[in-house]
């Protein structure tokens, strides 16, 4: 006989992990009947039928989940479900979801629900009338409706093809990223046939997410706090190691909020892992939707984003705050905002971290890491008060990094600094999945999933009426002459006589300064300084038009926003190597592609940290040559 769990019996009731564990609360049931001499019921199957070609119809009873890889469009017909914390009703459009190899898989759970009283006939009906409007087939409404119950949940699941998907699933190296990497050893069913037929793989639950109970006390003392309308507007900051599952509770902690609020503003500070822009980004977005899937599968334009142009702001930490500070200041205060940082906590990072929350001020602070070993300090508001962080100092430090005048203003280094203990609730998180905390550990490489961001974002390029995928070299590029847009290279010098060289075939982020670009000549127009300014998209020049002085950019920035772009920042970001190499249709050799390579050349290597370097306005700068 099972032994009972030991964690309290009201966490256990509403601990939003249960859907993940469904089959040990099924046995756990089972053996009650056992033990009190009644003949325990049939654990019950999953009823999934075919509704369409493409189509099918899923039937769960409450508590029942399914873990799934592979993605569609989901639509509730009758209940309600729940999918990364986020609760699907009836009333709810059909939501795309993806659940690639490359993430933890998604569980999709039968919520009990609390319905109106009402004749099991009048809800048979309702059932029954919600699939005709959709039209499932007669035959598999008959089998749905012999498994009905009126706490079941019914769910419509649709064949997803995206333009997106499209792109990304050209590429040779991730044609197979929405299929499980291991097969599991099962018996194959009608059920899974359907569940085939429109581009799900059921897996096993402890695939599924593990939501321990740290986290789970977090999430709900968070959202007591961004519901209640009498402590004011929280600001949730997000920090750990890498490998603990920031992304993971970001998404669900979002997904909880938008079932009660319209809206959820989310502040993105980890420019090498960023959730809805390219890698080296810090924005500010307005999150409407529910997150039903990793970065590469919603990239979208923030309300504020400045593109750093780094994955790592090491080498350049004061123009890292200063970038933050700018996007932080758009924000209103009038919806609940979280913040997710980089998993880069120790040594140096660890003091950034310290003077990011001095800068943002948040209400509270969870700090995901390990049982087991710690990898941070506590950032009790005690210690963040007391202990110097990388630009500032603590109550009992006498000095501060040395920064420029400017700087020293903006961050307060002076002696009469406030002093007052920083007012924020800090929630410890515990994760408990495999491999947790270990960097070297991660399902996918952090590389490849800022390539798979990158083609995201390039696959809006993508026309939605066409079912073929276009090569991007196929596709049309603006021209954009030289003295309508000024140039910087971020991470690194170049000389003037090189700065095209750099340029062509690479990432750029689309960018606007205050200032009018002015030049005397045809360009190129250079600045000595990077700018801290608005980007509203990205690119890839294509090519140089050195006669014609022209730049040919790739970009699904519309129109109407390019007209205000009037500067080209390029940063140490690559474009994907499967973009170079799998150029389809070209014989002989492949642009921009070479297998002779020298690393003695000047630039080949590591770039190396610049610190302590006095910083400038930027200026405007004319090449006459």
């Amino acid at each position: 006989m099972p032994a009972r769990r030991s964690r309290p019996r009201r966490a256990l009731a509403r601990n939003p992990a249960r859907g993940a564990r469904a089959e040990t609360a099924w046995r756990e049931f089972a053996a009650s009947f056992a033990r009190a001499g009644m003949v325990p019921p049939a654990e019950p199957g999953l009823a999934a039928v075919e509704a369409a070609e493409g189509t099918a119809v899923l039937l769960l009873a409450p508590r029942q989940a399914l873990t799934f890889t592979g993605k569609c469009r989901l639509r509730c017909l009758y209940g309600a479900v729940r999918l990364l914390g986020f609760a699907v009703a009836s009333h709810h459009p059909g939501l795309p979801v993806f659940s690639p190899a490359t993430h933890c898989a998604l569980s999709l759970e039968a919520l009990p629900g609390a319905r109106p009283p009402a004749a099991l006939r009048q809800l048979r009906a309702a059932a029954r009338a919600a699939m005709r409007a959709h039209r499932v087939r007669r035959q598999a409404r008959v089998k749905v409706m012999a498994r009905f119950s009126s706490d079941c949940a019914v769910v419509l699941l649709e064949h997803l093809d995206t333009p997106v998907t499209r792109f990304l699933l050209s590429h040779p190296p991730l044609s197979r990223l929405f299929e499980p990497q291991k097969k599991e050893e099962s018996s194959f069913t009608p059920e899974d046939a359907v569940l085939a037929s429109v581009g799900i793989v059921k897996c096993s639950p402890d695939r599924g997410l593990l939501v321990s109970e740290s986290t789970y006390l977090a999430l709900e003392e968070l959202i007591q706090a961004c519901c209640a309308e009498d402590e004011g507007i929280p600001v949730v900051l997000v920090c750990g190691p890498k490998n603990t599952g920031k992304s993971t509770f970001n998404r669900y902690l979002i997904n909880l909020l938008l079932n009660r609020l319209p809206a959820v503003e989310y502040m993105e500070c980890d420019i090498g892992q960023p959730e809805f822009t390219p890698p080296g980004c810090v924005s500010l977005s307005s999150v409407t939707e529910p997150v039903l899937g990793p970065p590469f599968t919603h990239q979208q334009t923030p309300r504020k984003m400045v593109y750093y142009g780094q994955t790592s702001c090491e080498q350049d930490t004061e123009r890292y705050l200063d970038v933050m500070k700018y996007v932080f200041s758009c924000y209103k205060k009038e919806v609940p905002l979280i913040i997710n940082t980089m998993g880069w906590v120790k040594g140096e990072g660890l003091l950034l971290l310290i003077d990011i929350i001095r800068l943002l001020s948040p209400s509270h602070v969870v700090q995901m890491d390990v049982c087991d070993w710690k990898a941070m300090a506590p950032l009790t508001p005690e210690h963040v008060h007391l202990q110097a962080g990388l630009h500032t100092k603590g109550k009992q430090q006498p000095k501060c990094k040395q920064l420029d005048v400017g700087a020293a203003e903006s961050w307060k280094c002076s002696e009469g600094e406030d002093a007052s203990v920083p007012q924020y609730k800090l929630l410890y998180v515990h994760p408990e999945f495999p491999r947790a905390g270990v960097a070297g550990e991660a399902r996918v490489h952090s590389g490849i999933l800022r390539d798979m961001s990158i083609l995201g974002y390039l696959g809006h390029l993508q026309y939605p009426d066409i079912g073929a995928v276009l090569p991007l070299h196929s596709l049309v590029p603006y021209q954009v002459p030289f003295s309508a847009v000024a140039l910087r290279v971020i991470h690194t010098d170049v000389a003037p006589t090189n700065i095209m060289y750099a340029v062509n075939a690479s990432w750029v982020g689309l960018c606007c300064i205050p200032d009018e670009v002015r030049c005397q000549t045809d360009g190129p127009v250079l600045l000595t300084q990077t700018p801290v300014c608005d980007c509203l998209g990205f690119g890839i020049v294509r090519g140089v038009d050195m006669e014609k002085k022209l730049y040919h950019i790739l970009t699904p920035v519309p129109p109407e926003n390019l007209r205000l772009v009037n500067c080209l920042l390029l940063g140490n970001i690559a474009i994907p190597n499967c973009v170079l190499v799998g150029q389809q249709g070209i014989e002989g050799e492949i642009p921009y592609v070479t297998s002779d390579y020298n690393y003695s050349i000047l630039g080949a290597g590591k770039l190396r940290k610049k610190k302590h370097f006095k910083r400038k306005d930027f200026t405007f700068e004319c090449d006459y040559t």
